[in-house]
């Protein structure tokens, strides 16, 4: 049973790392007809589609109450990736509001 859990995080970490790709793709600039031609485009579809078969490889095993909450992480990862790569500031609201998701989560999933 855990391991669906810990698939619960591998999968929202896959989706926090495809938005990852997609805006990496927008970066390049140009018009939206020559997004189809960035590799990091489908490079972040990738990491959706390997997100999505993990979800629905969770969704087998977890109650749909526990597994749509935790997808919510993807927030947790997003903001780390972006103050990593990025170099955005990780404010106090943020902190706030990741502390919020933790709980939620945890709470959601006992």
């Amino acid at each position: 049973m855990i391991k669906y859990y810990l698939l619960c995080l591998v999968f929202t970490l896959l989706g926090a790392f495809g938005a990852l790709f997609f805006k990496k793709a927008t970066q390049r600039g140009g018009s939206f007809l020559s997004l189809l031609f960035c590799p990091s485009l489908y490079i972040g579809g990738l990491f959706y589609v390997a997100g999505a078969i993990l979800n629905i490889i969770t969704l087998k095993h977890l109650k749909y109450t526990v597994v749509l909450p935790m997808t919510s992480i993807t927030y947790i990862w997003t903001i780390m990736i972006s103050y990593l790569l990025f170099n955005e500031k990780i404010t106090l609201k943020k902190i706030m509001g990741i502390t919020l998701i933790i709980l939620g989560a945890i709470f959601i999933s006992l």
